[in-house]
């Protein structure tokens, strides 16, 4: 399975319509919509669990979409693993 990365999301979408959306272009394993941790609120984006096979069909079909007035940003999230940016190392000499 691949990770998409979903932004731009109006704070009206709901889980099931994104599934729906990326359902029409191969199977969805999962969507999880993000929220606030303060607050609850939306904050516009998301993650949906696809087939490695529908990956790209998903980006080059909805990237740029419009859901809501807002044209969506669909490309595949970056794993976070693994930390911090480097750095260190002292000096060679």
């Amino acid at each position: 399975m691949k990770k998409l990365y979903v932004g731009n999301l109006p704070f009206s979408a709901t889980e099931d319509e994104i599934t729906q959306m990326f359902g029409e272009h191969g199977t969805v394993h999962s969507v999880a919509l993000i929220n606030d941790r303060e607050t609850g609120r939306p904050r516009g984006f998301g993650f949906v669990e696809v087939d490695d096979d529908a990956l790209q069909a998903m980006i080059q079909n909805l990237d740029g979409k419009e859901l809501g007035g807002r044209a969506l940003r669909v490309n595949e999230a970056q794993d976070r693993r693994g930390g911090g940016g480097g750095g260190g190392g002292g000096s060679r000499w």
